[in-house]
């Protein structure tokens, strides 16, 4: 199990850190189509380095697939409402590649606050 803390590091910097130990890439031998079997814990969700300014102009933007069902929702209410571990996971599920791994790769990342 690999363990990253997450204090004092900006949210973009550590999705992307961490979407490569989940795809493997960092491993001497890298097959697109295999998940490694390594797990993936960050601690200290809470305490990132987040912008004022990305809390109030970041958008997450979901479509139900019926008309006038496209949702929006800020940063900062997502933040109220589910914590920074929500916010983290959602940047890290959009670096992943979108594709049958994805959901496997997405089980084995534990986040705590």
């Amino acid at each position: 199990m690999i363990t990253l803390d997450a204090q004092n590091k900006k949210l973009g910097r550590l999705a992307s850190e961490i979407a490569v130990l989940l795809m493997g890439k960092d491993m001497t031998d890298y097959q697109r189509n295999k998940i490694p079997d390594r797990e993936i814990k960050v601690t200290n969700a809470a305490k990132m380095d987040v912008d004022e300014r990305k809390l109030t102009s970041k958008e997450y933007i979901h479509y139900t697939g019926y008309p006038g069902g496209l949702k929006k929702e800020r940063m900062d209410s997502l933040v109220a409402r589910k914590g920074y571990k929500d916010a983290l996971r959602t940047a890290v599920r959009g670096m992943l590649p979108g594709n049958k791994l994805r959901p496997q790769m997405l089980k084995k990342l534990t986040i705590e606050d």
